[in-house]
């Protein structure tokens, strides 16, 4: 089949090379001459593993190309996707759909035959019908079916997510709709993964139910992590009771600083929304999006009490800032409420990201970025675990201990322990839901006589 994908976003990009990968010859069209320059070089301008080199060989066997020219990429085309970014849009909350609604125009006027215009970007339950009534009024002769296919793609694990996914959701109101779409997705069924076919508004509200779910999951263990620190429990032992029960699962309950990220933030504010406009209020969506928002700033007073009150004067080392690891998406990473809050605080922040700095120059300025995270500790008086890449999961304690001006911790991934930070020679210790320690003034001198 031919297909067209329009964006070269994340969702775009990373469904038009796995489309090819299927046998289908795909075409990727976007507005930005830079990011078509890049793909037509073989780069990928964005972080995801194991995509640039699935990019190069389906474009070496001819079944992956790049084009600013939308009429020469649908020319033919059985489907074409939509995959253009829906931000949040500034003042309500509401998911943007200018650039889903001019792509839909474009392809309208562009198109000469039938074809399925399929919306692959997350958007409000009924976009799929107002489509469907832009590409009437542009084209009023064109024969065309709409599609609502939502993507579940986990940034740094994509790929797979594309290849082995748990479901594929696919929205269509025709017989004929629904042939080309399962010819689409038929290296799928033949392998006998799920395809829930359903009406468009059913598919929309899936995504948007599903990530909404997702953040609540995490915002409700970080508000269970709150208060393990008050009487006395581990909440790493309280996820592991509560994840074995089959109803719950144990994914999503690792209590943290917050979520980011591209759709969980976004996605819920625009679910909160669509309940307003529908006076249907999505209380605990709302109330997922204040509590989670709270979290950063708690992190921010963990912090604070390491640094005896204030960041004035003090040499923070900060690692990760990324929302999460194997990606370089910082968009609503905890790191943009926490970093400025250090800086604005005084601090002299240093930064380690295997990934972060290409955005994060930009977004945290006057920060100093560090391409090794003992470099970045060394004269530190705190360092700070903000996101869970490998490189940080086994870093030798003790070197950093030795390199620091006053050896603090702040775990905000649980990744270590108080008794392993202890033991390695941190004079203070806190992490999320779970014990810390905080060496008194007494017995750090005892430590050092000793």
């Amino acid at each position: 089949m031919k297909i067209a994908m329009i964006g070269t976003g994340y969702v775009g990009l990373v469904s038009g090379v796995c489309f090819s990968d299927f046998g289908h010859n795909v075409v990727c069209v976007d507005k930005d001459q830079r990011k078509i320059d890049m793909l037509e070089r073989g780069e990928v301008p964005i972080y995801e593993p194991g995509l640039e080199a699935l990019m190069a060989k389906n474009v070496e066997a001819g079944r992956l190309a790049f084009t600013l020219d939308l009429a020469s990429a649908i020319e033919g085309a059985e489907a074409v996707f939509i995959a253009v970014g829906t931000p949040t849009r500034r003042g309500d909350g509401h998911a943007d759909l200018t650039y889903v609604m001019a792509a839909a125009e474009e392809i309208a006027r562009a198109a000469k035959d039938y074809v399925v215009i399929v919306t692959k970007s997350t958007v409000p339950v009924g976009t799929n019908r107002k489509v469907r009534e832009v590409v009437a009024a542009a084209n009023p002769e064109l024969e065309f079916d709409v599609a609502s296919n939502p993507e579940f793609l986990r940034e740094g694990a994509a790929i797979d997510d594309f290849m082995k996914p748990d479901r594929v959701v696919v929205g269509v109101e025709s017989d004929r709709a629904s042939k080309v779409m399962s010819e689409i997705y038929r290296p799928l069924y033949l392998r006998d993964f799920p395809i829930v076919t359903t009406d468009l508004e059913s598919a929309e509200m899936i995504k948007y139910a599903a990530n909404a779910f997702l953040a609540t999951k995490i915002t409700f263990i970080n508000e269970i992590a709150a208060l393990c620190e008050k009487v006395g429990a581990d909440v790493k032992q309280v996820s592991k009771g509560m994840g074995m029960d089959n109803r719950i699962g144990n994914k999503f309950l690792h209590a943290g600083p917050g979520y980011g990220g591209s759709c969980f933030p976004k996605d819920t504010k625009a679910l909160a929304r669509i309940g307003q406009e529908h006076a249907s209020p999505m209380y605990i969506t709302e109330a997922v999006i204040a509590v989670n928002e709270d979290m950063k700033r708690r992190m921010i007073e963990k912090l604070q009490d390491l640094c005896d009150g204030s960041f004035n004067g003090k040499t923070i080392a900060v690692l990760g800032v990324t929302f999460k690891p194997n990606t370089d998406d910082m968009r609503d990473a905890p790191s943009l409420t926490i970093v400025p809050a250090l800086v604005g605080g005084g601090a002299k922040v240093r930064v380690c990201d295997p990934q972060g700095q290409h955005e994060g120059e930009a977004l945290l300025p006057g920060v100093q970025w560090q391409d090794d995270p003992y470099d970045a500790a060394t004269g530190a008086d705190l360092i700070v675990l903000l996101t869970e890449w490998n490189e940080f999961r086994a870093l030798d304690l003790g070197k950093i201990v030795e390199s620091m001006t006053r050896p603090a911790m702040a775990d905000l991934r649980n990744i270590y322990n108080a008794t392993v930070a202890r033991d390695a020679g941190f004079v203070a210790y806190d992490s999320v839901g779970r014990a810390g320690f905080a060496t008194s003034l007494q017995d750090l001198a005892k430590r050092m006589a000793s």
